[in-house]
């Protein structure tokens, strides 16, 4: 049975093991930017993507805590990016398939991090952080995008405050990896 995965760079990704040494930045902007959030349920001439969904989360977590170090700020641009080989399973579907799944993503995550010279297991503080503009950002797509109204995203995702000046636009798969391996660039040129 084969368990891994070639990619575009050439690496093979052992899925049950995965080995830093094979994951490559651009192998995760590249699937990042065709994976669609939400199911590609969303408004738009293109899918609102993983790697635009990133980056947002990223510029929150910064609005939040402004002195928030550097590789908290990585952290959260590479929180989904376990999602360039599994896909982004919506919350719903992920409950239901249960603790193997997550055990999965897990193992990925840490071998990301681990790639990017972050801990394999996150400090509790920057775990939260992540996840309240991980949650900012479902709110925000959820009803610029994906026709929720404010009462229905508010209930599932919070209603994040100072947010109101951001407007979503989702991108063409190429400029969104772009914009994510820019970022990723300039985060990791000031670690």
């Amino acid at each position: 049975m084969r368990a891994w995965q070639r990619m575009l760079s050439g690496r093979r990704l052992n899925l049950l093991e995965p080995s830093p040494l094979d994951i490559e930045i651009e192998d995760i902007a590249h699937g990042l930017s065709r994976v669609a959030r939400w199911n590609g349920q969303t408004s738009g001439d293109w899918a609102f993507s993983v790697t635009e969904h990133s980056v947002l989360v990223e510029a929150i977590l910064a609005r939040y805590r402004k002195n928030a170090p550097t590789s908290w700020r990585l952290a959260a641009l590479l929180h989904d990016a376990a999602e360039y080989v599994i896909g982004d399973l919506i919350s719903p579907f992920k409950a239901a398939v249960g603790l193997d799944y997550k055990a999965f993503e897990a193992n990925l995550q840490s071998a990301i991090h681990i790639r990017f010279g972050l801990p394999a297991t996150l400090p509790k503080t920057a775990q939260t952080l992540i996840k309240r503009a991980d949650r900012a950002s479902a709110y925000l797509e959820a009803t610029q995008l994906a026709g929720f109204d404010e009462t229905e995203a508010g209930k599932f995702f919070g209603k994040p405050r100072g947010l109101d000046d951001i407007t979503l636009k989702p991108l063409p798969a190429d400029a969104a990896k772009s914009a994510f391996l820019k970022r990723f660039e300039t985060l990791s040129a000031m670690l």
